[in-house]
């Protein structure tokens, strides 16, 4: 199992043990070799062991509430230091089937979704690196046990997409532009 896939599903059964309905958590992945040499004392309150590197979850600093999650990372930039990142959200899914029912108002499509009787409540899991790796996991509400828990790295490729832009650098701006 690779270091990725190792981060991604601790994040999913400490998310899990936290319980449901729960705000989105993003982190920042960072080598622990590197984190024991740039902050030593948080290494240590961390428990990573010096003699096995891992990745590291640093969980940041919520996420706007009134910002769309695919926004809010689009302001995001990471430094160097940061080997990837992860966000933990959940979010109600309708099948196909339901799409031309839903209202166009965003207030009234959110409403729509929470009272159908046919919606399903997913947390994701999901993780890229800088090197483009990703990975996911996925809990169903109504499957909600460990065993149950679908991982694999491309199950929610415009998560990922919107994760991996976020190492991505900054258009620079033209002179006399703005």
């Amino acid at each position: 199992m690779s270091l990725l896939e190792e981060v991604v599903q601790d994040l999913e059964r400490h998310s899990a043990q936290e319980g449901w309905d729960a705000a989105p958590r993003l982190y920042a992945l960072v080598q622990s070799k590197e984190l024991r040499v740039a902050e030593p004392e948080l290494a240590d309150q961390l428990g990573l062991s010096p003699d096995v590197d891992t990745l590291a979850a640093l969980e940041q600093p919520a996420l706007p509430e009134q910002a769309a999650v695919e926004d809010a990372l689009a302001t995001i930039a990471w430094p160097d230091a940061v080997t990837g990142c992860a966000l933990v959200l959940e979010r109600v899914v309708l099948p196909p089937e339901v799409e031309e029912e839903i209202p166009e108002d965003a207030a009234e499509a959110a409403e729509f979704a929470a009272k159908h009787p046919a919606r399903e409540d997913v947390r994701m899991v999901v993780g890229v690196l800088r090197d483009g790796t990703r990975h996911s996991a996925l809990r169903l509400r109504r499957h909600d046990v460990d065993d149950e828990v679908l991982v694999g790295p491309d199950l929610v490729p415009a998560l990922a997409d919107a994760l991996a832009a976020t190492f991505e650098p900054d258009e620079p701006v033209e002179p006399g532009a703005g």
